[in-house]
């Protein structure tokens, strides 16, 4: 019984050692919603269940095969399958809801708890979904603005309420595929005068100002967090890992590769930050899909600059109106930029057919004819005639994935939607003290210094793409997909429906056109860890907006559309699943935890925490709440006999609950660091033992098992001298047998059986046969 328990505690323990081994890497996950130390154990579940894989993912799209061929694993998933769920901070595993007004691009509203919620149709079919609700309520509020000079507080008026949802410090992923299937908002009565309504799912979105919102699915890295401007002030969105004091001053990027002691737990000589990449945002006519990464190129490299003298305004540009030579496109006219005697703009971006759309002839284009158009392009705007479908005169017009049956990159061959450069290509970004005439406001010499926070200039890019969509994103569910791999090599692709939108190869990143007056910074292409944010904004100053931008919806109540618009509110997106997907092999880079080696953030997090949270949105440390079927998916496997309990599935709510402190990661199989979220001592605020007793006791084991061994083979011994001895005086006798009587007696104890001590060494008796038990058969 002894040997038993010590060999099965021995076997648990040794399968901790050997999961630790082979899971060091990003294949079980942390996220950071347990904060655990990157040294310490992340062990599968007995089930053998992803702590991000929500068992409801059907079993036929656990797998993903890529546009390189490629087969990724599924390692997260969300199916919004359970009305109970509550997103405030601490009471999700996954997901954090905001509560807080958005400051940001003249934002109409404020997010609020109640406006994100789970919710499952009453129809046939029953589909749950996560819903994001928009509503029209004016609200007014103070609050602090660190840009006023000087700063102080300041009475804003809201009139929309909305919803966000961040799976910040908690699920973050380098490289991958994301893939969300949504329902756009929209304004979509029959009684309304929509005239997209009843053309068809492939009809073209047409009428904007029914589609008033502007939704978001994006990423952005973990060292910033959306919204909150402290976290974001020279972070977002850089994406750049040099130390070049004459290309880019250093002081602008508030983790720099210069610094070769940043402390707070970072990389020595590692620049860092919070780039954005957005699946989509935007609705009306068209949604942009886009990346946003700093440094920004000089203005050598850009589109020209407005000349205001000849009637040009600041947003000339989005229409091709601008007077201004060379400021609508870059690369257009072409001898303009040919002047320059470098490249302009980032190069070799990738734009195909959103082909959902039903075909307009006018809209088809010729391989051949554009190309030859586009050796010398003399007017100042695009054509269709003689420049890509995209307006991208740098674009890449090979063979989309080297397939000819599949048509050109950058030409819409087959008349259908198509994306466009976006006009917007970025901002110069400046601290409210800040001079440069590049500032959108800047100070001037009789405004005093605020000295709020450390000065910075610095240019960011978006490179951005513009396509149109069908009715379909409004009337239905539509898939929305994001290919990211990282490195030199890597690359960005957006994808509807498995069709390719838009392609940002990793070259047109890093390797941007040099030779003007000033270095262009060379950047790194993406690879923070990057959360997932879901959200539904309203704005003045976008593409889209809801009618009367800055007033009440209603305005003075006398325009009939805009009365139906505002009725129609509230509106929602909603979003069926989120699923991410990600190489699983063992040469694989990506990761999908928020405080990797490779790029941490936790303490940096822990070290600067007011400039993540606020009174209404803090940060809490979550343990379990991943969905289960039963206990096997909240423990760790301990040994095929035996399991240690690390956690329970909650037979009432159906999500994993930890048993402790010490345990936590969504199912309850990460072992915890000496340290909580909050950097308090796990010491004083958590109960149950470590994965350091687990070593104790095995060395405790050890010992009862070398001793049980010593004190076995001394009985052993004693037992084979005793048995010895009996044999060498039964060796001794003589038997004289005489007579009849006594032959028959002899004969009997030859039949006889012999009781021997047993070899098994459990103390049970062991029957020989006297014919065949050796010394005991001694007669002559």
């Amino acid at each position: 019984m002894v040997l038993w328990l010590c060999g099965s505690l021995w076997m648990g323990v040794a399968a901790i050692a050997v999961v630790d081994a082979s899971n060091s890497d990003s294949s079980s996950g942390s996220g950071g919603s347990t904060a655990t130390d990157r040294s310490l154990v992340k062990l599968e579940t007995r089930s053998g269940s992803r702590p991000w894989v929500d068992p409801d993912t059907p079993e036929d799209v656990r797998t993903y095969v890529t546009s390189r061929g490629d087969t990724w694993e599924l390692i997260m998933s969300d199916e919004f399958g359970d009305v109970n769920r509550n997103f405030t901070a601490g009471a999700d595993h996954l997901w954090t809801s905001l509560e807080m007004p958005d400051g940001t691009n003249d934002a109409l509203q404020l997010y609020s708890h109640d406006m994100t919620s789970v919710v499952c149709d009453d129809d046939e079919e029953g589909l749950c979904y996560l819903q994001i609700k928009s509503i029209d309520e004016v609200n007014n509020i103070t609050v602090w603005n660190n840009y006023l000079r000087p700063p102080g507080y300041q009475n804003s008026t809201f009139y929309y309420r909305s919803g966000m949802l961040q799976t910040w410090n908690k699920f973050c992923f380098q490289g991958g595929m994301l893939e969300v299937r949504a329902k756009l908002p929209a304004v979509l009565s029959e009684d309304s005068n929509n005239t997209d309504i009843g053309k068809g799912n492939n009809a073209r979105a047409e009428q904007t100002q029914y589609y008033p919102t502007w939704p978001g699915i994006w990423l952005m890295g973990n060292l910033g967090r959306a919204l909150f401007s402290s976290s974001t002030a020279r972070m977002w969105p850089f994406s750049y890992n040099e130390c070049n004091e004459t290309v880019f001053n250093s002081s602008n990027q508030r983790i720099s590769a210069c610094d070769s002691d940043p402390g707070h737990g970072l990389n020595p000589n590692q620049g860092r930050g919070a780039v954005e990449i957005d699946l989509l945002e935007g609705g009306g006519v068209a949604i942009s899909s886009s990346i946003q990464i700093a440094p920004g190129m000089p203005s050598d490299y850009r589109r020209a600059a407005i000349n205001e003298s000849l009637g040009d305004w600041s947003y000339c540009m989005y229409s091709q109106g601008c007077a201004t030579i060379g400021a609508n496109l870059p690369g257009v006219p072409t001898e303009y930029y040919e002047e320059r005697g470098h490249r302009s703009w980032y190069q070799g971006l990738r734009y195909g057919s959103n082909n959902y759309c039903i075909v307009d002839g006018n809209d088809t284009q010729s391989y051949s004819l554009v190309a030859a158009g586009m050796e010398n392009i003399t007017a100042n705007t695009c054509s269709l005639l003689y420049c890509p479908a995209s307006n991208d005169v740098h674009g890449d017009m090979g063979y989309i994935d080297g397939d000819r049956t599949l048509g050109h990159w950058n030409i819409n061959s087959n008349g259908t939607c198509f994306p466009e450069m976006n006009g917007y290509q970025g901002v110069f970004l400046c601290d409210p003290d800040n001079q440069d005439s590049r500032c959108s406001a800047p100070r001037n010499d009789s405004t005093p210094k605020t000295n709020t926070m450390e000065p910075y200039n610095y240019q960011m890019d978006a490179l951005s793409a513009n396509w149109g969509i069908h009715m379909g994103v409004y009337y239905d569910y539509v898939a929305y997909q994001l290919e990211w791999v990282t490195g030199d090599n890597g690359y960005l692709r957006w994808m509807i429906g498995g069709h390719p939108i838009f392609e940002i190869p990793a070259k047109s990143v890093v390797n941007t056109p040099q030779g003007g007056n000033k270095s262009n910074p060379r950047l790194t292409f993406p690879e923070e860890p990057s959360y997932i944010i879901l959200n539904v904004a309203l704005s003045a100053a976008w593409g889209t907006y809801p009618p009367n931008p800055g007033k009440p919806c209603r305005g003075d109540g006398k325009d009939p559309e805009a009365n139906f618009i505002c009725d129609s509110f509230p509106l929602y997106m909603k979003i069926d699943y989120v699923r991410v997907y990600q190489d699983a092999s063992k040469s694989s880079t990506m990761a999908h935890e928020c405080d990797p080696a490779s790029h941490p953030t936790r303490q940096w997090i822990l070290d600067h925490e007011t400039d993540y949270v606020d009174g209404n949105n803090k940060l809490v440390e979550m343990h379990g709440g991943a969905p289960c079927r039963d206990n096997n998916d909240c423990n760790i496997p301990f040994s095929v006999l035996y399991t240690f309990h690390t956690g329970i599935c909650n037979a009432d709510t159906g999500r994993c609950e930890c048993i402790n402190e010490f345990w936590g990661g969504p199912r309850c199989t990460f072992q915890l660091g000496a340290t909580t979220a909050n950097g308090e001592d796990a010491s004083e605020v958590t109960f149950g033992p470590p994965l350091y007793a687990a070593f104790i006791v095995l060395g405790i084991v050890l010992f009862l098992t070398f001793v049980v061994f010593v004190v076995v083979t001394i009985r052993r011994r004693r037992q084979m001298r005793k048995d010895a001895e009996k044999t060498k005086e039964f060796g001794n006798m003589t038997y004289v047998v005489s007579g009849m009587k006594n032959a028959k007696s002899m004969a009997s104890f030859n039949e006889m059986a012999v009781t021997t001590p047993n070899d098994n060494d459990d103390g049970s008796p062991e029957t020989r046969s006297s014919i065949v038990s050796g010394p005991y058969h001694r007669f002559r």
